[in-house]
């Protein structure tokens, strides 16, 4: 399944034309090409590759899942790699979809591995900026790169959120605890891999800033340097969370180690107390004479030394808070 658009000195002229013309609109000098192909066979990509005088390394890349996100650059090309993501809030799990792009003078492909990756998002990003269309390649390149980093950023916002209701529970005397630990986990595990897939774009778009890529004109600067600094905040704001949730879950483990310590005093004052009277009454159960033996008063100065003991070590591991 292929998309395409045509624009001509800066207005769309043409779309969802069929692949095989593209080669002729590039015939044109004035002609701006996109197309977009969803989980594609070797066969499109090999079509597409002689077309475009696209680098083998490069189409392999395609192939080969799991890239970093990266630009390569080639004499007639660059490649792009990223990732979109997106955030199960009920999981607490993220999802990746790469997303590979052609860029050359005058044409970008894009190559998505499945539809999870919202083309229509870039396709109205690119409706609302029409202005820009003069700017060629680059100014398809911006709309798409700010999709993906905005989803990077609205990733980035949930998780912060998760995290910050996983903080309001850690105090909470009724918790699930395992459940608490298992949110966590897939908590640090989101955020480690969206810290593969944003940590590298920072390298990616401050390359395609630069003038020898041929890709930002002066009018698209501006455009680019907001990406940028969305890319700067959200990797930041990545590491941040991620010393956060690690403080949490220490948080976490210390409280259960005092909840922990708090019960061993309790049943250690009680065992104190209890061993009290265990003691008196062993020893007046020996037989052996003792003070007091078949005598009523024996009987009450064993019980008032019970009461007595008993109350003592009550009071003073009241007093130092261990009951």
């Amino acid at each position: 399944m292929a998309r395409t658009r045509l624009y001509r000195d800066g207005v769309l002229v043409a779309e969802d034309f069929p692949a095989a013309e593209v080669s002729d609109h590039l015939a044109d000098p004035g002609a701006t090409v996109w197309l977009d192909l969803c989980a594609p066979t070797e066969e499109d990509l090999a079509t597409i590759s002689e077309e475009l005088s696209l680098h083998k390394l490069a189409v392999e890349d395609v192939v080969q899942d799991h890239q970093r996100p990266k630009v390569d650059r080639y004499d007639t090309h660059s490649f792009l790699t990223a990732y979109a993501v997106r955030l199960d809030i009920a999981a607490g799990t993220l999802e990746a979809v790469e997303m590979d792009a052609f860029i050359t003078e005058r044409a970008l492909v894009t190559v998505r591995e499945n539809d999870h990756f919202d083309i229509s998002e870039v396709l109205s990003r690119w409706d609302e900026t029409e202005e820009l269309a003069k700017s060629g390649v680059g100014y398809l390149l911006h709309g798409l790169l700010d999709y993906v980093v905005d989803s990077h950023f609205e990733a980035v916002q949930s998780l912060d959120e998760q995290i910050e209701a996983l903080e309001d529970l850690v105090f909470d005397d009724e918790v699930d605890h395992r459940e608490m630990h298992r949110r966590s986990l897939h908590l640090r595990k989101s955020l480690v891999r969206l810290r593969r897939v944003v940590l590298p774009m920072r390298e990616v778009v401050n390359s395609l800033m630069r003038r020898d890529h041929h890709v930002c004109d002066s009018e698209l600067m501006p455009y680019y340097q907001d990406v940028y600094d969305h890319v700067l905040r959200a990797s930041e704001w990545t590491e941040s969370l991620r010393e956060l949730v690690t403080t949490v879950r220490e948080t976490q483990l210390n409280l259960q180690a005092n909840r922990l310590n708090t019960i061993m005093k309790k049943v250690t004052g009680w065992a104190a107390i209890i061993a009290v009277p265990t003691a008196i009454t062993g020893f007046y159960g020996q037989n052996i004479p003792y003070p007091g033996v078949d005598r009523p008063w024996g009987f009450w100065v064993s019980t008032a030394a019970i009461v007595t003991f008993s109350a003592g070590l009550y009071a003073l591991f009241k007093r130092k808070d261990w009951l």
